[in-house]
C-alpha cells in the first residue's frame, strides 16, 4: 500500500502514543544491552496543578532526547516522571471550587479538607502527565511518583509502582532534627497575608509600582541640638543649621511604630555629633513616645536620601541583619492578616515595657515579640489604612519634613508654598505570586534546616568535578549562594502537605517521631500533646526527590541500579531552591550526590525576546502549537534554539518552517518508497557509484557531529548538522543525484542505489529520532517490516571508516560548482528558466574528471546549455571559482548590466540610511542602559541582518563591476 501524500500528525501522534504505552516501550531498562551502564533523568516534578507551558514543553524536549538517544544506545535507562503536591497552588485551586459551593477551608475538620483534595487530586490532578505524553515525552509512566504519595487520605489507585514517598520525608525530617540539624527559631521570613503562611522567595514577584518616599523628622531627646554640615565633593560648606532632629526617609510609614532605632554611616560626618544619643519616634500618643538610639551599621548609604535609616527588624530584610548585629530589638506590629495588632496590653502599659529595654532593662527576643507597640487607635487597621493615619499625625504634628514648590491659583499667579516632602517614585513592591496580594516581612516561629551545616560537601562536589553544571556560570552562581547561605526555612502555615513531625505537651517540650505513639512514647502516658499544625514546604520534600522516587529508604531494585541519576535538566531560576537543595539533602541522608551533572537553561521567551507574560498577551500554548504544528516542529525548534547559556527565543516563523522540514523528509520516503529504495536490513551497502559512496560518507560525518554534540549538551548543533544533513544532503542533492541512477542505470546500478538509498532514509529516521520521534516511527513502520521499533532501534556506532575521500571529493566538488552557478544568477537576475552558456579558462585533473562524470546533473541543475574552454574570459563575464578551476558566465547579452548596477546602488543607499539609524542607536549609552533588554537585543538582531544583506548586495555589485 502506497504511503500517504503527507504526514497526518494529529493521527499518527495519538495512535504511536498508544503503541509505544502498549509496548512498555519506555519502562525502566527497556532496550537495555547486557553490561551497558545505567543512565537515568529524574523530571523537574511539576506542580500537581499545572497544565503544559512552553518552559515544561523546552525542557522536557531535551531530556527526551538525552533519554531516546541513551537508550537506543542500549544503556538501562529511566525517565523517572512524577508531580509535585505544590501546597499553596494545590490548597488554593480546592479552595476555590468550595467557594464556588459558598464554602471556605475554615467550614470544615482538617482532615475533611485534606479529603477534598485528594478526591480533586484523583480526578484532575494528572492533567500535565497526559500533556507531557502528547509532547512525546517517553519517561516510564508506570512509575510516575507524587510527592504525598502515601500520606494520610491517599487513595489513589493503579500506582502500585509508586513508591511512600511520605514516609521518605518524615524519616528525613526526623533523623535531621535529632541530629540538630533542623530547628524552630524566630526569623524574618516573606509572608503572605492573603494565605497567612510563610512563602520562598521565588513565590515572591518583585513589581514596579508607583510609590512615595515620606521624609519624617525624629526629635533629639531632652530637646538637644547639634551643628548639621553638608559639603560638597571638594569639601566646601554647602549648608549649615542648627537641628533638634534626624531625619530619614521611609515607603513605610506604619512600621515606624517598631523602630528600634535609627543608624548612619560611621563615616557620615553629618551625624557624629549624635551617635549615641537618643532620639524620639514622632509618631503615637505624645505622652507615650519611645526613645531610640541613634547608632552606626555599614548599611546606611551616606548618598542616599538624608544618609540616615530607620531600623525595624521585624517587617525588613536589611533591618533585621542590622538588628542582629548591633542588639536592637524587633518589635512585630501586625498579625498573619495583614492588619495592625489587636492583642495585648493598652498601648501605655507595652511601650513602657519597650522603653524600660531602651533603658537598660533585659528581656527575651520572646517577649520582645510579645510586645505590642501598635496605639490603641490603629489596632485592628488594615496595613495601608494604617499608614495614612500615621501620615496624617505625623504631618499634622510638624514632624514631616517640608519643602517649597511653586503652584500656580486660580488667576494664573505663581506662588511658593511650603508642603510636605514626599517624593513620588517608582518602587519595587513584592507580591505574592498566587495570591497577588503584597508580602509582608514578618518576624515568626518557623522550622529551619541549620543549612550551613550541611552545605559543605555539596560545595565540594562541584568544586572538585564530581558534579558539574553548565553552562559554568552556573557554577559561579552556585558557589555565591551556597557559601552565603542562610538557614533555610521549611515550615508553611498550610493544611495540604507533610504535617510537621513534632508534638509539643502544655509545657511547650518538643517531642519528636514518625508517628503520634512514638512521640507519646517519648512524652510519657499522662502527658497531652498537640501536633505542630504547620506542613513542610515543598521544597523540601522535592529536595528528596532523586531517592524518594527510587524507594529510598527501601533497599529497592530501582535504588540500586539508577543511583546517584545521570542528568539534570532545569531552569536556571531553581538552581539554589532546588538543584542546591538536592545536592545538599542528599549527601546529608545518603552521602552520595544525587547527578552529575546539571544543565541549566533560562525562561523561553518571546521571538522578541519578551518574557511571556498573560498581562502582555504573548504567552504561547504549547499544546496550541502541537495542534496546528505537530509535535516534531516544537520540538526540533526547542532543540535548535538550546545553545548552551544562550537566550530561549521562540519564533513561530521557525516553528512552521520545521514542520516544513518534517513534510520534506516525509516527501524524499515517499521518493524512495516509490523507486523500490525501501526495506534496508541494517547493513551498510557497499556500492560503487559515487554519489552513493559520497552519501554513505556524509552519513557518517553526520552521526559523528550528533554524538558529539549530545555529548556536550550542544542541543542546537545536533539539531542544525541534522537539519543540512537531512534537508541539504540527502532530500537535495542526494535525491537529485540519485534520479538518473534508478531511472537510467542498469539492474546493478539501480539495486545499489535502492539498497543505499533505503539504508541512508533509515540512517535519517534512527538520527532524527530523539528530536522528532512522531514522524521516524510512522515513517520507520511503513517503509519496511521491522522486528522491533524505531525508539528501540540500535544507534550507530560508524565513523570515519565509511568516508570514501574520493567519492568525497567529488562531489562536494560538484556542489559547489552547482552552488556558485545558482548563487550567481540570482545575484544577477538572470531569468530562472533562461539557459546561458558557461566557459571555463582553467580546470586541473580532479575538476575535470568530476566534470567529465557528472557533467549532465551540473548542467541541468544549474540550467547551463554549454561549457567551452576559453583563454581569457569574454567581456561581460562574471567569475565563478571553485577549487581547482574558474569558471565564468557571460551575461551581457542576457541581462541588462546598467539597470541591475542601478537597482543595487538604490538598495544600498536606503539600506545604508537603516545602518546609519541602528548603529546610532546602538552607539547611544542611554539607549543600550535605559531600553528593555528585549529591544536592544533586537535593535542588535535588525543591524546583524542589514549588515549580512549589505554585503550581499556589495559582492554582487562588485560582480557586475567585473562585467564592464
Amino acid at each position: 500500500m502506497a504511503m500517504e501524500k503527507t504526514f497526518d500528525a494529529a493521527a499518527a501522534e495519538a495512535r504511536l502514543i498508544e503503541a509505544w504505552e502498549q509496548a512498555g516501550a519506555f519502562r525502566a531498562g527497556a532496550n537495555a544491552k547486557p553490561g551497558r551502564d545505567s543512565y537515568s533523568i529524574m523530571i523537574p516534578p511539576p506542580n500537581v496543578t499545572g497544565v503544559l507551558h512552553m518552559g515544561h514543553a523546552f525542557n522536557n524536549t531535551l531530556q527526551d532526547i538525552l533519554i531516546r538517544w541513551k537508550r537506543m544506545q542500549g544503556f538501562d535507562t529511566l525517565w523517572q516522571p512524577g508531580t509535585d503536591h505544590a501546597g499553596i497552588a494545590t490548597q488554593m485551586v480546592v479552595e476555590r471550587e468550595l467557594a464556588k459551593e459558598g464554602k471556605k477551608r475554615t467550614d470544615f475538620s482538617r482532615d475533611e479538607f485534606l479529603s477534598r483534595i485528594w478526591a480533586w487530586k484523583e480526578q484532575s490532578g494528572g492533567t500535565i502527565i497526559n500533556q507531557l505524553k502528547r509532547l512525546g515525552a517517553s519517561c516510564d509512566f508506570d512509575r510516575t511518583a507524587f510527592t504525598m504519595a502515601g500520606a494520610a487520605g491517599d487513595t489513589r489507585t493503579g500506582h502500585e509502582n509508586s513508591p511512600n514517598f511520605h514516609d521518605a520525608v518524615i524519616k528525613v525530617f526526623v533523623e535531621m532534627y535529632n541530629k540538630g540539624l533542623i530547628y524552630r527559631g524566630k526569623r524574618l521570613v516573606n509572608w503572605d497575608p492573603h494565605f497567612e503562611t510563610a512563602i520562598s522567595d521565588l513565590e515572591v514577584e518583585n513589581v514596579e509600582v508607583a510609590g512615595h518616599m515620606w521624609h519624617f523628622k525624629y526629635p533629639l531627646a531632652g530637646g538637644a541640638t547639634y551643628d548639621y554640615v553638608e559639603k560638597d565633593e571638594d569639601g566646601n560648606v554647602t549648608l549649615r543649621e542648627t537641628r533638634d532632629y534626624i531625619s530619614i526617609a521611609t515607603t513605610r510609614p506604619e512600621t515606624m511604630l517598631g523602630d528600634g532605632a535609627v543608624a548612619v554611616h560611621p563615616s557620615d560626618a553629618r551625624y557624629a555629633p549624635i551617635v549615641g544619643q537618643l532620639c524620639e519616634i514622632p509618631v503615637g500618643p505624645k505622652e507615650h513616645r519611645r526613645l531610640i538610639p541613634i547608632i552606626t551599621d555599614d548599611y546606611p548609604d551616606p548618598s542616599f536620601g538624608s544618609g540616615a535609616v530607620k531600623i525595624t527588624g521585624a517587617h525588613d530584610f536589611n533591618d533585621y541583619q542590622v538588628a542582629k548585629r548591633g542588639g536592637i530589638p524587633m518589635y512585630r506590629l501586625m498579625d498573619t492578616r495583614g492588619q495592625m495588632r489587636a492583642d495585648g496590653a493598652p498601648y501605655a502599659d507595652e511601650a513602657a515595657k519597650a522603653q524600660a529595654h531602651a533603658k537598660g532593662a533585659a528581656f527575651t527576643e520572646a517577649e520582645a515579640d510579645a510586645i505590642n507597640l501598635v496605639p490603641d487607635h490603629l489596632r485592628g487597621l488594615d496595613r495601608f489604612e494604617a499608614r495614612a493615619k500615621v501620615v496624617k499625625e505625623i504631618t499634622a504634628e510638624g514632624l514631616a519634613v517640608m519643602t517649597t514648590e511653586t503652584r500656580t491659583d486660580e488667576d494664573g499667579n505663581a506662588q511658593e508654598i511650603t508642603v510636605p516632602l514626599v517624593e513620588n517614585k517608582p518602587i519595587m513592591q513584592p507580591f505574592g505570586d498566587r495570591s497577588k496580594v503584597v508580602i509582608e516581612p514578618m518576624l515568626t516561629d518557623q522550622w529551619f534546616v541549620d543549612a550551613e551545616k550541611i552545605v559543605g560537601p555539596a560545595l565540594d562536589a562541584v568544586r572538585d568535578g564530581t558534579v558539574k553544571i553548565l553552562p559554568e556560570s552556573g557554577e559561579k552562581t552556585y558557589y555565591h549562594w551556597l557559601e552565603n547561605i542562610e538557614p533555610w526555612c521549611i515550615s508553611r502555615q498550610l493544611w495540604w502537605g507533610h504535617q510537621i513531625p513534632v508534638w509539643f505537651d502544655e509545657e511547650g517540650h518538643q517531642y519528636c517521631a514518625p508517628t503520634e505513639a512514638e512521640a507519646q512514647a517519648k512524652a510519657g502516658e499522662g502527658v497531652t500533646l498537640t501536633r505542630d499544625p504547620d506542613v513542610l514546604d515543598t521544597w523540601f520534600s522535592s529536595g528528596l526527590w532523586p531517592i524518594g522516587t527510587l524507594g529510598w529508604p527501601e533497599e529497592t531494585e530501582e535504588y540500586k541500579r539508577y543511583f546517584p541519576t545521570s542528568t539534570l535538566v532545569t531552569g536556571q531560576d531553581i538552581l539554589f531552591f532546588w538543584v542546591a537543595r538536592m545536592m545538599m539533602m542528599q549527601l546529608a541522608v545518603v552521602d552520595q550526590v544525587p547527578f552529575d551533572t546539571v544543565y541549566l537553561h533560562g525562561l523561553v521567551r518571546d521571538a522578541k525576546g519578551k518574557k511571556m507574560s498573560k498581562s502582555t498577551g504573548n504567552v504561547i500554548d504549547p499544546l496550541e502549537i502541537i495542534d496546528e504544528y505537530g509535535a516534531d516542529a516544537l520540538r526540533f525548534t526547542n532543540a535548535a534554539m538550546a545553545s548552551l547559556g544562550g537566550v530561549l527565543k521562540l519564533d513561530m516563523q521557525r516553528i512552521a518552517g520545521y514542520r516544513n522540514f518534517g513534510t520534506k523528509l516525509w516527501n524524499a520516503a515517499r521518493f524512495a518508497e516509490m523507486n523500490g529504495a525501501t526495506g534496508s536490513d541494517g547493513r551498510v551497502p557497499t556500492p560503487e557509484a559515487t554519489v552513493n559512496r559520497w552519501i554513505i560518507g556524509e552519513t557518517a560525518k553526520v552521526r559523528q557531529v550528533v554524538d558529539e554534540a549530545l555529548e556536550t549538551f550542544r542541543f542546537n548543533d545536533a539539531a542544525q548538522a541534522l537539519y543540512g544533513f537531512v534537508w541539504g544532503k540527502v532530500c537535495d542533492w542526494y535525491v537529485e543525484f540519485s534520479k538518473p541512477l534508478l531511472l537510467d542505470g542498469d539492474d546493478a546500478t539501480k539495486a545499489e542505489t535502492q539498497a543505499t538509498m533505503a539504508w541512508v532514509i533509515d540512517q535519517c529516521l534512527i538520527l532524527l529520532h530523539p528530536i522528532m520521534p512522531f514522524i521516524t516511527e510512522e515513517l520507520w513502520g511503513t517503509l519496511g517490516r521491522r522486528d522491533t521499533m524505531l525508539a528501540h532501534a540500535d544507534w550507530p556506532t560508524y565513523g570515519a571508516e565509511l568516508v570514501d575521500p574520493a567519492a568525497d571529493r567529488e562531489m562536494n566538488w560538484v556542489i559547489s560548482l552547482i552552488e556558485a552557478v545558482r548563487s550567481a544568477r540570482a545575484q544577477m537576475h538572470v531569468p530562472a528558466g533562461a539557459k546561458i552558456p558557461m566557459v571555463v579558462t582553467t580546470l586541473d585533473a580532479a575538476g575535470q574528471t568530476a566534470w567529465d562524470s557528472n557533467e549532465t546533473m551540473i548542467k541541468r541543475l544549474t540550467r547551463v546549455e554549454s561549457l567551452d574552454k576559453v583563454a581569457s574570459f569574454p567581456k561581460g563575464s562574471i567569475t565563478v571559482a571553485v577549487e581547482g578551476g574558474s569558471f565564468g558566465l557571460p551575461l551581457a547579452d542576457i541581462i541588462d548590466i546598467d539597470a541591475e548596477k542601478a537597482r543595487l546602488e538604490k538598495t544600498l543607499g536606503k539600506l545604508a540610511k537603516e545602518l546609519g539609524g541602528l548603529r546610532g542607536r546602538l552607539n547611544n549609552p542611554k539607549f543600550v542602559a535605559s531600553a528593555p533588554d528585549e529591544v536592544v537585543e533586537e535593535a542588535r538582531d535588525n543591524l546583524a541582518l542589514r549588515e549580512e544583506e549589505e554585503t550581499k548586495l556589495k559582492e554582487a555589485l562588485a560582480r557586475l563591476s567585473e562585467v564592464d
